[in-house]
């Protein structure tokens, strides 16, 4: 899967808790997202220097707002196919422990075949 494969893929599914995303798709999100949000930051010290010295990020904020929910959903079908639950995603809220046991769980395989998530 190529980054704009994994950005449609994960776009196309914008609010789908169902199913399965492979890790291919998962990482290659994180990495746009990362992405943009960095060009977003850029665009608010370079557009609204002075509103970034007050503390407000508008470009940022609204990116954010923008891709939560896909994030949120490519994160739980990221769980799915590792044959996992959605409900794990609330482990990161733990500090620092949660957070390290998550991306174990991102980084390992899913599983083989069908599983109860599809």
């Amino acid at each position: 899967m190529t980054l704009q494969e994994a950005v449609l893929s994960v776009l196309s599914n914008y609010a789908t808790f169902s199913g399965r995303a492979a890790r291919s798709e998962f990482w290659w999100w994180a990495l746009a997202a990362l992405i943009a949000m960095l060009a977003a930051g850029l665009l608010d010290g370079l557009l609204l220097p002075a509103a970034v010295e007050q503390g407000y990020k508008p470009v940022s904020t609204l990116l954010a707002l923008a891709i939560v929910l896909p994030n949120l959903a490519v994160t739980v079908r990221r769980l799915h196919d590792t044959d996992r639950t959605g409900w794990w995603v609330l482990l990161g809220l733990v500090p620092v422990i949660g957070l390290l046991v998550l991306l174990w769980f991102y980084i390992q395989n899913g599983s083989e075949g069908a599983n109860r998530y599809g």
